[in-house]
């Protein structure tokens, strides 16, 4: 599969709200991820610590509203925009984000996503 060919079902995945799914299907073994914060979870590396970050946030936050934009594929690379209504359960304040996940595939993998926000 091409980059292109990848963006554009990963995209679909998330688009559809199935993350999890898109993660599954294409995260390589080995894939990193890189948070724009300090912190334990600023740089997971392998698939199930990645899975647990995801565990993690579902757990924490209640998600009223996703929605995706993209993909925005160049090279070996492409970018997501994501729209994102939630409520941090610790706060209960209920915030907009907004971020952009840039992922790097590598034989039919993603190979790293690193992730650029700014909320509201």
């Amino acid at each position: 599969m091409t980059t292109q060919e990848i963006a554009e079902q990963f995209a679909a995945l998330c688009k559809a709200g199935r993350f999890e799914e898109a993660g599954e299907r294409f995260w390589a073994e080995d894939v990193v991820s890189i948070e724009p914060m300090a912190g334990d979870m600023a740089v997971l590396k392998g698939k199930a610590a990645v899975q647990g970050k995801g565990a993690w946030w579902y757990a924490n936050h209640d998600i009223h509203a996703t929605e995706t934009e993209g993909p925005y594929v160049n090279g070996d690379q492409f970018a997501l925009r994501f729209l994102i209504d939630v409520t941090p359960k610790a706060s209960g304040q209920r915030m907009q984000m907004e971020e952009v996940g840039l992922y790097t595939v590598q034989a039919g993998k993603v190979v790293e996503e690193k992730f650029y926000f700014r909320g509201s």
